[in-house]
């Protein structure tokens, strides 16, 4: 299994922070084995992935410096993630937190993304998400908070210009980290990475639910197509 075991009472604070934040960290969820396995599959994927520099015009133009990869492509190169994305054991701990059923997503596209940061001021900047949830696990991650790539999210914040208010919050995570975000009620962005030699590569794994009203906007194809 790629995954640690979590206690009970562990998932039930994790939901609780989900709830009340949008935002539950899931330290150290990757195993040794699982954390190298998936960053060796990710090193593989980065050489056919995109490099992406523009502005997102319908998320009030927010940066995109970043490399990627969509779902459509990594559905056809990667029976690994294809696997992880319907693994028994995540889907069950990520149903414990969300407190329902995850259901996959049906676009391929967005279904699971690779994102990677890799330059001095790479960011992914202000937006939500087209599904509810995303679990995020981090790949290659900054060494500390002071060389950029930070989470920061506002709870319950539609208007992603809430996140320049003063509100936002924020979190640093290490490699074999992960979070669970209630990621389209959520506004949130990356921070520009601050120092050479430094990557943030995550695999972002995008869940609804059977209650959960289908969205569609075009920031995910001007990411990932």
């Amino acid at each position: 299994m790629a995954f640690t075991q979590r206690s009970t009472d562990d998932l039930a604070v994790a939901g609780l922070r989900l709830r009340t934040d949008g935002y539950a960290p899931l330290p150290r969820l990757l195993t040794p084995d699982g954390l190298q396995t998936l960053r060796t599959e990710a090193h593989r994927l980065a050489e056919i992935a995109r490099r992406r520099d523009f502005t997102m015009v319908c998320t009030d133009s927010s940066p995109r410096h970043m490399t990627t990869l969509g779902g459509h492509v990594i559905e056809r190169e990667s029976a690994l993630v294809r696997r992880l994305y319907e693994d028994p054991h995540l889907l069950a701990l990520v149903a414990e937190v969300i407190g329902e059923t995850p259901v996959t997503v049906a676009d391929p596209l967005e279904r699971y993304v690779l994102n990677i940061l890799h330059r001095v001021g790479d960011t992914h900047g202000a937006h939500t998400d087209d599904h509810p949830y995303a679990l995020v696990l981090f790949l290659e991650a900054p060494d500390g908070p002071g060389a950029g790539g930070l989470l920061e999210y506002v709870p319950r914040a539609g208007a992603l210009a809430d996140l320049n208010t003063g509100t936002a919050l924020s979190a640093h995570h290490r490699a074999g980290d992960a979070y669970l975000l209630r990621s389209d009620t959520t506004a949130h962005r990356v921070t520009s990475l601050e120092h050479a030699g430094v990557r943030r590569t995550v695999l972002n794994l995008a869940y609804t639910t059977r209650s959960a009203t289908p969205r569609s906007t075009p920031s995910a194809r001007a990411l990932y197509m």
